[in-house]
């Protein structure tokens, strides 16, 4: 269940999700204000044959537990951003990350976007309005944000965007358009299908 979003509203919750790998605990770091929370940990053996690394094979860390990070807001509310960990086996606590969020940004590597429909299907399923942020790896495969949209099968109405989650302009233009979406969506009566 998302949360309500109101003007006078001191703060909101975001959560920034994604696959293994996709550059989540790298986009809350260059949004924050302060030093962000990171639950990181040394990729072990005890992975192998658990987590699948496919296109991410020199990855040397992962998020154990969650990402945390705050940005206040010339306005005056704060944002409290929450990063999820990228790999199946942690799955277990998005529900717990993902209650009370006003919106999401869903983080996709445009060369592996076969992992992002369950994502996808997650946040669709608990009514929390998304944006597809397209990191734009070095190297990775450009597609169009139409193609995009249409390759992980997106009602038209939600927003792909190419972005550098290593840039602070980026990333902020990508917060501002969830934002936009998310009090859009608390304004707006749901279609329905």
């Amino acid at each position: 269940m998302s949360g309500t979003f109101d003007p006078s509203t001191t703060s909101a919750k975001i959560v920034i999700a994604g696959a293994f790998g996709v550059g989540k605990t790298t986009m809350i770091t260059k949004l924050t204000d302060r030093e962000p929370l990171r639950t990181e940990e040394i990729l072990t053996e005890a992975g192998v044959g658990v987590d699948d690394l496919s296109g991410v094979e020199s990855k040397q860390t992962t998020t154990v537990a969650l990402d945390f990070g705050r940005l206040d807001l010339p306005s005056g509310p704060k944002l409290y951003l929450f990063g999820t960990p990228g790999q199946d086996r942690f799955w277990p606590m998005w529900d717990s990350i993902a209650l009370g969020a006003l919106g999401a940004i869903v983080i996709v590597d445009p060369d592996r976007l076969g992992q992002c429909f369950a994502i996808l299907d997650f946040f669709e399923d608990r009514g929390i309005p998304f944006v597809v942020a397209v990191n734009e790896f070095e190297g990775a495969t450009r597609r169009e944000p139409d193609q995009i949209a249409a390759a992980l099968d997106l009602d038209p109405d939600i927003p792909v965007l190419h972005f550098d989650a290593r840039s602070k302009p980026d990333t902020k233009e990508v917060l501002v358009t969830v934002l936009s979406r998310a009090i859009d969506h608390r304004t707006t009566p749901a279609p329905t299908r």
